[in-house]
């Protein structure tokens, strides 16, 4: 999409197939890790290359959680940051990240954490849903919060700070005080990479065109760290305007000198009438951070739900070793309907993560590896 300072690559499948198929989730996948909590979009703390950070053993992942609600659909009116660690024996419970009575929204949605190079200082972003003390909006802003690693992983978390803003240019201000599932405007889900090429240091999120009205219009967006440490936007590096709402949780992969840029999202949000694709694991590749970008497999497409499965799993993650985190939806659904199984919203509802699979990189070609 063009206007009057800088053209994007644009996503515009003519049609969407041919990835890879994700196993389907069984019962014993399903097991949760933290019980009586749901656990949805997750992400690891990671070296600034990407690599993911092992402290004493230990692998430490941040989630999205909130309580097992009767209708998992309420989560995420209630949305907090939680942090568990992985290591040989196991999960380990550490905790919610943002004390009570400090978080500057009423939720708290997705984003990423960095280990910086110092060994000891950790960066944690994350997406403030509403405003502390209002009612719950879907107003979007992004925050990181600064803590040290101690023996016992990340803690000693500050004050959290906005570092960018929508400007109303690129990018819509998302502020909606209501909206419908799939279709609401986007700013949110800040991921951190740093640029092997130049040193540089980026946000990638999600977000919305400001540039078109039209319903389906999101786009993947851009900030870069100046010296000073703030933080400037840029223009979007890949716009799905006219096909889809939602490139969510977009993050990069640097491959032989290529550079992956992924995202998730799911056949409700393309645009009625054009080619949609399944809820899935998507990517366009480049040759450098700002493009242009080109479709990953010829259509965008990395890896799907299984068609007899099509929401078993969501918000997937491709960590710097290649491996790809996200989390067990409604599984098992075996072409049952809420309408007529209500009970099946919380009885297959997963809120842990899925099992983990890796991916096979060759050029414009990725998918599941054998």
């Amino acid at each position: 999409m063009t206007t009057d300072t800088f053209t994007a690559s644009a996503w515009r499948p003519e049609a969407i197939e041919g990835g890879a198929e994700i196993r389907l989730i069984g019962a014993a996948d399903a097991a949760p890790i933290l019980p009586g909590l749901d656990l949805w979009d997750n992400w690891p703390l990671a070296h600034e290359d990407g690599r993911t950070a092992e402290v004493n053993g230990r692998q430490f992942w941040f989630f999205l959680s909130a309580p097992c609600f009767p209708d998992p659909g309420q989560r995420h009116d209630a949305a907090r940051l939680r942090l568990a660690s992985h290591g040989v024996e196991g999960w380990r419970d550490h905790g919610q990240v943002i004390a009570e009575g400090t978080s500057p929204g009423t939720r708290e949605w997705a984003g990423s954490a960095v280990l910086h190079d110092d060994g000891a200082s950790i960066t944690l972003f994350f997406t403030a849903a509403g405003r502390r003390g209002e009612q719950p909006s879907f107003e979007q802003r992004l925050f990181a919060v600064s803590g040290q690693l101690g023996p016992d992983g990340p803690a000693a978390w500050g004050e959290p700070r906005e570092v960018v803003r929508a400007d109303g240019k690129y990018y819509v201000i998302a502020a909606e005080t209501e909206g419908k599932p799939g279709l609401i405007k986007a700013f949110r889900d800040p991921a951190w990479f740093r640029d092997p090429a130049t040193g540089q240091r980026h946000l990638l999120f999600t977000a919305s065109a400001a540039w078109s009205d039209d319903d389906y219009n999101g786009v993947i967006g851009l900030a870069t760290m100046a010296s000073d440490g703030s933080w400037a936007l840029e223009a979007p590096l890949v716009d799905a305007v006219g096909v889809n709402n939602e490139l969510e949780r977009a993050h990069v992969v640097v491959r032989g000198g290529l550079y992956y840029l992924f995202w998730s999202t799911q056949r409700r949000t393309f645009k009625p009438g054009t080619p949609s694709g399944p809820n899935g694991l998507y990517a366009m590749v480049a040759d450098s951070l700002r493009g242009p970008y080109r479709p990953v497999n010829g259509t965008g497409l990395v890896a799907g739900n299984p068609a007899s499965e099509p929401t078993q799993g969501y918000s997937w993650w491709v960590t710097g070793e290649g491996q790809v985190w996200s989390f067990i939806d409604h599984w098992g659904m075996q072409g049952r309907s809420f309408d007529q199984h209500p009970e099946l919203l919380r009885q297959q509802f997963g809120g842990t993560p899925a099992p983990v699979f890796s991916l096979a990189f060759a050029g414009d070609r990725v998918t599941i590896a054998d």
